[in-house]
Protein backbone atom coordinates (compact mmCIF):
# COMPACT_ATOMS: atom_id res chain seq x y z
CA UNK A 1 0.00 0.00 0.00
CA UNK A 2 1.05 3.38 -0.84
CA UNK A 3 1.39 5.69 2.25
CA UNK A 4 -0.69 9.36 1.78
CA UNK A 5 1.51 11.89 2.00
CA UNK A 6 0.93 13.25 5.59
CA UNK A 7 2.10 17.16 6.21
CA UNK A 8 2.73 19.12 9.08
CA UNK A 9 0.62 22.52 8.72
CA UNK A 10 1.93 25.43 10.94
CA UNK A 11 0.39 28.60 11.75
CA UNK A 12 2.33 31.84 13.20
CA UNK A 13 -0.59 33.35 14.63
CA UNK A 14 -0.40 37.73 14.85
CA UNK A 15 -0.84 39.30 11.55
CA UNK A 16 -1.21 35.37 10.24
CA UNK A 17 -3.61 33.34 11.18
CA UNK A 18 -5.59 36.23 13.83
CA UNK A 19 -7.45 39.07 12.44
CA UNK A 20 -6.86 42.71 13.39
CA UNK A 21 -8.85 42.31 16.69
CA UNK A 22 -5.91 39.76 17.17
CA UNK A 23 -8.88 36.64 17.22
CA UNK A 24 -9.57 33.34 14.95
CA UNK A 25 -12.98 34.36 12.99
CA UNK A 26 -15.57 32.53 12.68
CA UNK A 27 -14.55 31.45 9.19
CA UNK A 28 -11.17 30.13 10.59
CA UNK A 29 -12.38 28.64 13.22
CA UNK A 30 -14.93 26.75 10.59
CA UNK A 31 -11.79 26.02 8.57
CA UNK A 32 -9.60 24.77 11.54
CA UNK A 33 -12.62 22.06 11.88
CA UNK A 34 -12.88 20.83 8.60
CA UNK A 35 -8.67 20.41 8.79
CA UNK A 36 -10.15 18.18 12.15
CA UNK A 37 -12.51 16.40 9.67
CA UNK A 38 -10.55 15.98 7.08
CA UNK A 39 -7.50 14.26 9.16
CA UNK A 40 -5.07 17.27 8.24
CA UNK A 41 -2.18 17.68 11.25
CA UNK A 42 -1.66 21.37 12.29
CA UNK A 43 -0.58 23.41 15.09
CA UNK A 44 0.62 27.18 15.71
CA UNK A 45 4.40 28.03 16.48
CA UNK A 46 3.69 31.91 17.56
CA UNK A 47 5.91 33.74 19.69
CA UNK A 48 3.45 34.96 22.35
CA UNK A 49 3.75 32.73 25.16
CA UNK A 50 1.29 29.87 26.42
CA UNK A 51 -0.36 32.35 28.97
CA UNK A 52 -0.83 35.10 26.24
CA UNK A 53 -2.14 32.90 23.94
CA UNK A 54 -4.08 30.86 25.95
CA UNK A 55 -7.21 33.57 25.98
CA UNK A 56 -7.10 34.07 22.32
CA UNK A 57 -7.24 30.00 21.54
CA UNK A 58 -9.81 29.21 23.77
CA UNK A 59 -12.46 28.68 21.36
CA UNK A 60 -10.79 25.54 19.54
CA UNK A 61 -8.69 22.97 20.36
CA UNK A 62 -5.33 22.83 19.08
CA UNK A 63 -4.88 19.10 19.95
CA UNK A 64 -1.15 18.51 18.59
CA UNK A 65 1.94 19.69 20.63
CA UNK A 66 2.04 23.92 20.29
CA UNK A 67 5.28 25.81 19.74
CA UNK A 68 5.27 29.13 22.17
CA UNK A 69 7.94 32.02 22.84
CA UNK A 70 9.30 31.39 19.23
CA UNK A 71 10.29 27.85 19.91
CA UNK A 72 11.74 27.52 23.50
CA UNK A 73 8.08 26.17 24.76
CA UNK A 74 6.48 23.47 23.77
CA UNK A 75 3.00 22.11 25.08
CA UNK A 76 1.64 18.56 24.65
CA UNK A 77 -1.82 19.02 25.51
CA UNK A 78 -2.50 14.96 25.68
CA UNK A 79 0.27 14.61 28.34
CA UNK A 80 -0.26 17.83 29.56
CA UNK A 81 3.38 18.76 29.72
CA UNK A 82 5.88 21.57 29.23
CA UNK A 83 8.90 21.06 27.56
CA UNK A 84 11.95 23.61 27.16
CA UNK A 85 14.53 24.00 24.59
CA UNK A 86 17.45 26.18 24.85
CA UNK A 87 16.30 28.47 27.95
CA UNK A 88 18.45 31.49 28.76
CA UNK A 89 21.22 30.90 31.44
CA UNK A 90 21.42 33.82 34.37
CA UNK A 91 24.71 34.95 33.27
CA UNK A 92 22.90 35.02 29.53
CA UNK A 93 20.11 37.08 31.35
CA UNK A 94 22.46 39.41 33.12
CA UNK A 95 23.98 40.60 30.07
CA UNK A 96 20.68 41.13 28.15
CA UNK A 97 19.45 43.11 31.30
CA UNK A 98 22.66 45.19 30.98
CA UNK A 99 22.18 45.96 27.19
CA UNK A 100 18.35 46.98 28.00
CA UNK A 101 19.27 49.59 30.45
CA UNK A 102 17.42 52.67 29.99
CA UNK A 103 15.49 55.74 31.95
CA UNK A 104 12.37 54.98 29.93
CA UNK A 105 11.75 51.11 30.44
CA UNK A 106 11.88 48.40 32.51
CA UNK A 107 13.01 44.33 31.12
CA UNK A 108 10.59 41.86 32.33
CA UNK A 109 11.80 38.18 32.59
CA UNK A 110 9.27 35.08 31.58
CA UNK A 111 10.46 31.79 33.49
CA UNK A 112 8.47 28.98 34.50
CA UNK A 113 9.12 26.36 37.00
CA UNK A 114 9.29 22.50 36.75
CA UNK A 115 5.86 22.45 37.87
CA UNK A 116 4.37 24.91 35.01
CA UNK A 117 3.88 27.81 37.59
CA UNK A 118 4.59 30.62 35.14
CA UNK A 119 6.57 33.82 36.77
CA UNK A 120 7.12 37.22 35.58
CA UNK A 121 9.80 39.04 37.14
CA UNK A 122 9.55 42.94 36.78
CA UNK A 123 12.29 46.04 38.09
CA UNK A 124 11.43 49.61 38.22
CA UNK A 125 8.25 50.82 36.32
CA UNK A 126 9.54 53.63 34.10
CA UNK A 127 6.05 54.10 31.99
CA UNK A 128 2.58 53.78 32.20
CA UNK A 129 2.34 50.90 29.38
CA UNK A 130 4.48 48.69 30.72
CA UNK A 131 2.46 49.46 33.69
CA UNK A 132 -0.85 48.51 32.47
CA UNK A 133 0.93 45.32 30.52
CA UNK A 134 1.75 44.10 33.98
CA UNK A 135 -1.52 44.78 35.51
CA UNK A 136 -3.34 42.21 32.73
CA UNK A 137 -0.81 39.54 33.18
CA UNK A 138 -1.57 39.28 37.18
CA UNK A 139 -4.83 38.92 36.05
CA UNK A 140 -3.94 35.83 34.13
CA UNK A 141 -4.83 32.65 36.14
CA UNK A 142 -1.56 30.20 36.69
CA UNK A 143 0.69 33.52 36.43
CA UNK A 144 2.53 34.94 39.65
CA UNK A 145 4.07 38.75 38.89
CA UNK A 146 7.28 39.02 41.79
CA UNK A 147 10.04 42.12 42.14
CA UNK A 148 13.61 40.81 39.88
CA UNK A 149 14.80 40.60 43.44
CA UNK A 150 12.93 37.46 44.27
CA UNK A 151 14.03 35.61 41.34
CA UNK A 152 15.19 32.52 42.28
CA UNK A 153 17.95 30.33 40.16
CA UNK A 154 15.81 27.17 39.63
CA UNK A 155 13.82 28.05 37.31
CA UNK A 156 13.19 27.85 33.32
CA UNK A 157 13.92 31.84 32.06
CA UNK A 158 12.17 31.85 28.62
CA UNK A 159 12.67 35.36 27.22
CA UNK A 160 12.80 38.48 28.40
CA UNK A 161 10.97 41.32 26.97
CA UNK A 162 10.53 45.18 27.29
CA UNK A 163 8.40 47.80 25.98
CA UNK A 164 9.41 51.55 25.73
CA UNK A 165 10.41 54.40 23.37
CA UNK A 166 11.27 53.24 19.93
CA UNK A 167 14.65 54.69 19.67
CA UNK A 168 15.36 52.60 22.85
CA UNK A 169 14.17 49.90 22.13
CA UNK A 170 16.25 50.05 18.82
CA UNK A 171 19.47 50.88 20.91
CA UNK A 172 18.98 48.19 22.81
CA UNK A 173 18.48 45.62 20.01
CA UNK A 174 21.49 47.14 18.72
CA UNK A 175 23.30 46.04 21.72
CA UNK A 176 21.87 42.80 22.20
CA UNK A 177 22.98 41.71 18.84
CA UNK A 178 26.39 42.06 19.78
CA UNK A 179 26.23 39.64 22.50
CA UNK A 180 26.70 35.56 22.17
CA UNK A 181 23.81 33.37 22.28
CA UNK A 182 21.22 36.36 22.36
CA UNK A 183 19.01 37.01 19.40
CA UNK A 184 16.40 39.87 19.58
CA UNK A 185 13.24 41.17 17.63
CA UNK A 186 11.75 43.89 18.22
CA UNK A 187 8.54 45.55 16.16
CA UNK A 188 5.98 48.81 16.48
CA UNK A 189 3.74 48.27 19.66
CA UNK A 190 0.18 47.98 19.15
CA UNK A 191 -0.07 50.23 22.43
CA UNK A 192 1.55 52.95 21.09
CA UNK A 193 2.76 54.33 17.96
CA UNK A 194 5.75 55.74 19.40
CA UNK A 195 6.49 52.62 21.75
CA UNK A 196 8.04 49.36 19.95
CA UNK A 197 8.60 46.11 21.85
CA UNK A 198 11.44 43.90 22.23
CA UNK A 199 11.76 39.95 23.04
CA UNK A 200 14.74 38.77 23.77
CA UNK A 201 15.36 34.63 23.91
CA UNK A 202 18.51 31.87 22.98
CA UNK A 203 19.97 31.99 19.40
CA UNK A 204 19.39 28.29 19.40
CA UNK A 205 15.80 28.55 20.47
CA UNK A 206 13.34 29.06 16.97
CA UNK A 207 10.36 28.01 15.75
CA UNK A 208 12.00 26.04 12.57
CA UNK A 209 14.33 23.93 15.17
CA UNK A 210 10.91 23.12 17.30
CA UNK A 211 9.01 22.73 13.95
CA UNK A 212 11.53 20.11 12.55
CA UNK A 213 11.52 18.18 16.37
CA UNK A 214 8.11 18.22 16.09
CA UNK A 215 7.66 16.60 12.34
CA UNK A 216 10.46 13.79 13.53
CA UNK A 217 7.96 12.95 16.56
CA UNK A 218 4.91 12.73 14.89
CA UNK A 219 6.66 11.24 11.74
CA UNK A 220 5.23 13.53 9.36
CA UNK A 221 6.32 13.85 5.94
CA UNK A 222 6.83 17.47 5.29
CA UNK A 223 5.56 20.90 6.40
CA UNK A 224 3.69 23.99 5.47
CA UNK A 225 3.95 26.70 7.19
CA UNK A 226 2.29 30.56 7.24
CA UNK A 227 4.01 33.78 8.76
CA UNK A 228 4.90 37.55 8.62
CA UNK A 229 7.50 38.50 10.68
CA UNK A 230 11.19 38.27 10.78
CA UNK A 231 10.76 35.46 13.46
CA UNK A 232 9.28 33.08 11.15
CA UNK A 233 12.58 33.10 8.37
CA UNK A 234 13.70 29.96 10.83
CA UNK A 235 10.35 27.75 9.83
CA UNK A 236 10.04 29.17 6.37
CA UNK A 237 13.99 27.83 6.31
CA UNK A 238 12.69 24.34 7.14
CA UNK A 239 9.44 24.04 5.47
CA UNK A 240 8.63 22.34 2.17
CA UNK A 241 5.80 25.05 1.01
CA UNK A 242 5.75 28.81 3.34
CA UNK A 243 3.33 31.08 2.61
CA UNK A 244 2.79 35.08 3.28
CA UNK A 245 -0.20 36.75 3.73
CA UNK A 246 -0.62 40.03 2.05
CA UNK A 247 0.77 42.28 4.91
CA UNK A 248 3.64 40.29 5.51
CA UNK A 249 7.04 42.43 5.53
CA UNK A 250 8.96 42.68 2.03
CA UNK A 251 11.94 40.21 3.35
CA UNK A 252 8.99 37.50 4.48
CA UNK A 253 6.95 37.95 1.03
CA UNK A 254 10.37 37.33 -0.37
CA UNK A 255 11.37 34.21 1.03
CA UNK A 256 7.76 32.46 0.51
CA UNK A 257 6.01 29.95 -1.93
CA UNK A 258 3.74 32.12 -2.70
CA UNK A 259 1.56 35.46 -0.86
CA UNK A 260 -1.38 34.67 0.01
CA UNK A 261 -4.53 36.63 1.39
CA UNK A 262 -4.41 39.29 4.08
CA UNK A 263 -4.74 38.23 7.51
CA UNK A 264 -8.08 40.11 7.97
CA UNK A 265 -9.39 38.73 4.96
CA UNK A 266 -9.14 35.04 6.31
CA UNK A 267 -6.31 35.02 3.82
CA UNK A 268 -4.79 31.59 5.51
CA UNK A 269 -8.16 30.20 5.62
CA UNK A 270 -9.27 31.02 2.29
CA UNK A 271 -5.78 29.36 0.83
CA UNK A 272 -6.62 26.32 2.98
CA UNK A 273 -9.83 26.02 1.66
CA UNK A 274 -8.78 25.91 -1.43
CA UNK A 275 -6.10 24.01 -1.13
CA UNK A 276 -7.06 21.04 0.93
CA UNK A 277 -10.29 21.10 -1.16
CA UNK A 278 -12.46 21.72 2.11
Amino acid sequence: MIKTASPLVVFDLDQTLLNKQSQLSGYTLQTLRAMDYAGIHYTIATGRSYLSAATILKDHTFSLPQIYTNGVVTWCPTKEHFSFDNSLTFPETTLALKALETDSATPFISAMDDNHQRYLFHGEFKNTTEQRMLERFSKLKGAEVLPMSQMPSQLHITNISMIGPTLDIENAAYKIAKLPHLIAYYGQAVERGDFSWIDIHHTDASKGAAISKLKQQLDLDSVICFGDGDNDLSMFAIADECYAPANAKPQIKDAATAVIGHHDDDGVARFLREKFSL
